[in-house]
């Protein structure tokens, strides 16, 4: 984890933004998975807002993208967890599918109006026991 004691602060293990991307070239998808082929992604890039930071944003406008988590997730059989945008993310007019997850992959983000801006290591989405 990034930082335990804030990312535990609330009413579950909050996950935070390690890299984001966009489709590139389109994936494919058939009936029995014989065919089945990634798409192919492409690294949005951060930028320093100040000169001075330490850390980066990206800028992002309307759309859709795929984003990864830094944490990773490993658990038992007899656990399911659901995903969840944070509030203050979805206030702001980004947000994920809720999904049942047993680990982290990567999870489409649709961001709206005018777009977003997201702080390396941004607290993205909730793993609360479902």
């Amino acid at each position: 984890m990034v930082h335990d004691p804030t990312q535990t602060e609330g009413r579950g293990l909050d996950v935070t933004v390690a890299e984001i991307h966009r489709v590139a070239e389109p994936g494919r998808v058939d009936f029995g998975g014989g065919e089945l082929n990634a798409a192919t992604l492409e690294p949005i890039e951060t930028e320093k807002r100040n000169p001075d930071d330490d850390y980066e944003w990206w800028y992002l406008d309307a759309g859709q993208y795929l984003v990864e988590y830094n944490e990773s997730l490993s658990a038992p059989d007899d656990l399911t967890l659901a995903l969840q945008t944070r509030d203050s993310v979805r206030a702001r007019g980004a947000f994920h599918p809720t999904l049942y997850v047993d680990a982290l992959d990567v999870v489409p983000l649709s961001v709206g109006g005018e777009g977003i801006r997201l702080k390396e290591n941004a607290r993205l989405s909730t793993l609360l026991v479902h």
